[in-house]
């Protein structure tokens, strides 16, 4: 038996093997590639069938807007959208203006908007039945009035697509809680906005609904990842909406688009029912945030949503009503600022903004303190890069590679796409050229495990003690600094992650920070920022000067900021700057 086996395997392997291997490769090859093929086909399937459902449902829009026009032959969009928040909730409270005739109002000037601009991922056709039963909550604060939602909320039936093709075809099967508070209190949904592709980005562009435009200037960017949000209100297509914000997600878009935006302390308001391309990174919070043209309508939104409705439906949020006592007073501040963090030069037109608000402030009766954040070179890029990317990016690669990839993103998905040990080698070998880029480089690979992560969140929360520490020395009320601007060129966001240090700070802090704007770029900034030469002479340095160039005629913002849990604090301080600033604007034209 032994011998015949010894003498069978002898045979066998005198068998020719090369044509049989060949066909099993080429089998294997052909599978593979048909593999890939469906997949693609799958993808580009499911993206096609979210366009054509944002086409249906604005084509929808559309026709039911020519019909209550029919139906209504005196109507005119243009007299209610131009009216502010307090006016319109007015005149709807009173009963001069019925929900119908607004709501078709902003949606005519919505498809108007939406068509120069690319903001809006779906019209929610639902607001139409909504309705019917409006006399019901006529006691809301926010009665008949029309709000936009950013794509990442939960609304029943409805995709939160995080511009990603692996979040399609999942609507959400019930709303999410602030939806249903706004519900609650009158508010009609009735959009959802564009966003960045994985949201981690702060332009605002994927590969399901395309590329958002700036309301002031079609050549730059809305900002993001609220950036949907802030060009539909910067063009006037919506009055309040919501978005939220991990590094600056609701600001930079408000600076970019000319309006306000705040990010309150993180769990305030309920975070139920929102998606999120990094599910479970808890180093730096996100929070959820009202967009509107004033300041007075943040603080409504911030009443209307800070309600019991809200509290029992999401009983992680402490039951803290708005202050409006806070909000409205008038006492001194005492008011700590900074014209640059030191990590990145600001443009010339935004450490301008801030020194011609401290000037108003100062005149106003204000008191300055002069005030720096802390060690913020090595806390940008160990405690918040490498908070908000724990897992070394794996999560939100994870959802990027899933689909066909947005020019916005530029380097992002390459980096994250490379092995650690990589990452770490090249950040090894520029840290003596470029040792900012390398930190940054360096901050992607994450956290190596459990111990190192509770580390980090220890390290962060003695972080905000530091700085709690140091605000409470210099005995300050609230913060004025820098806020990143002006918009944008395309396609420089995704590779300027270092000019997130002036907004990314207040998310690691969990601080409420909120933006204003206060200014417009002028020919002089246009000429000194030629001159710029940046914090560290790096190529980051020279990427930014050429990002924000062009810019004369765009807004410029300031930044404010105040304690957690201090979030009337902070919108009583916007207002103060926002009113100062208009009494400023009259007294010049006169």
């Amino acid at each position: 038996m032994e011998s015949f086996n010894l003498k069978r395997l002898h045979l066998d392997m005198n068998v020719n093997w090369t044509p049989m291997f060949a066909a099993t490769v080429c089998g294997t090859g052909a599978i593979f590639l048909f593999w890939k093929w469906r997949n693609n086909q799958k993808i580009q399937n499911k993206i096609l069938n979210a366009r054509r459902r944002r086409d249906k449902s604005l084509e929808q829009a559309e026709q039911a807007v020519q019909r209550f026009k029919i139906q209504n032959p005196g109507f005119q969009s243009s007299s209610i959208v131009s009216l502010s928040l307090s006016e319109l909730t007015g005149k709807l409270q009173d009963g001069s203006l019925q929900p119908d005739a607004v709501l078709y109002a902003f949606m005519e000037k919505t498809l108007e908007v939406n068509r120069n601009l690319n903001c809006g991922t779906e019209m929610l056709m639902e607001s139409v039945a909504q309705l019917k039963d409006m006399n019901t909550q006529k006691k809301g604060l926010l009665y008949g009035v029309p709000i936009s939602i950013k794509d990442n909320f939960g609304y029943k039936g409805h995709d939160s697509s995080c511009g990603v093709v692996s979040k399609l075809d999942q609507p959400a099967v019930m709303d999410s809680v602030i939806v249903t508070v706004l519900k609650k209190q009158g508010a009609i949904p009735f959009i959802k906005t564009n966003i960045p592709q994985g949201l981690l980005n702060y332009d605002c562009g994927n590969p399901i609904f395309g590329q958002t435009l700036n309301p002031y200037n079609l050549q730059k960017t809305s900002g993001g990842s609220s950036g949907g949000e802030g060009a539909l209100i910067g063009g006037g297509g919506s009055i309040l909406g919501l978005g939220t914000d991990i590094g600056g997600s609701i600001r930079i878009p408000s600076a970019f688009c000319g309006i306000c935006g705040f990010k309150p302390t993180a769990r305030r308001l309920s975070t139920r029912g929102i998606d999120t391309c990094v599910k479970g990174q808890k180093s730096v919070l996100s929070s959820i945030g009202p967009l509107a043209r004033d300041v007075e309508s943040l603080a409504l939104c911030m009443r209307a949503l800070l309600c019991q409705d809200m509290f029992s439906l999401d009983p992680t949020i402490p039951p803290l009503p708005f202050n409006q006592e806070v909000y409205e007073s008038s006492k001194p501040l005492r008011i700590g600022y900074y014209e640059t963090d030191g990590y990145l030069q600001p443009s010339p037109s935004m450490a301008r903004a801030v020194r011609e608000t401290k000037e108003l402030l100062e005149r106003a009766g204000h008191t300055f303190v002069p005030f720096q954040p802390l060690r913020l070179y090595n806390i940008f890029h160990e405690l918040a890069l490498r908070g908000i990317l724990g897992d070394g990016g794996e999560t939100l690669f994870s959802h990027l590679k899933a689909g066909p990839l947005d020019p916005c993103l530029c380097s992002q998905p390459v980096t994250l796409g490379s092995p650690r040990f990589i990452r770490k080698m090249l950040s090894f070998l520029i840290k003596p050229f470029f040792p900012r880029i390398s930190a940054s480089l360096h901050g992607t690979c994450g956290l190596g495990s459990v111990a190192e992560l509770w580390r980090q969140h220890a390290n962060v929360e003695e972080y905000i003690q530091e700085v709690i520490a140091e605000w409470r020395r210099l005995d300050v009320d609230v913060l004025l600094c820098p806020i990143l601007g002006p918009a944008f060129n395309f396609h420089y966001c995704g590779r300027l992650n270092s000019a997130l240090s002036y907004t990314t700070l207040y998310n690691l802090l969990n601080f409420p920070a909120g933006v204003v704007c206060v200014s417009a770029v002028t020919e002089d900034d246009e000429a000194q920022l030629r001159q710029y030469t940046g914090a560290h002479g790096d190529p980051w340095d020279k990427l930014f000067q050429q990002a924000v160039k062009g810019g004369v005629g765009l807004p410029v913002a300031v930044q404010c900021v105040s304690l957690p849990w201090q979030d009337e604090m902070c919108l009583r301080f916007m207002r103060e700057v926002e009113q100062l600033t208009a009494k400023n604007k009259l007294t010049r034209k006169h």
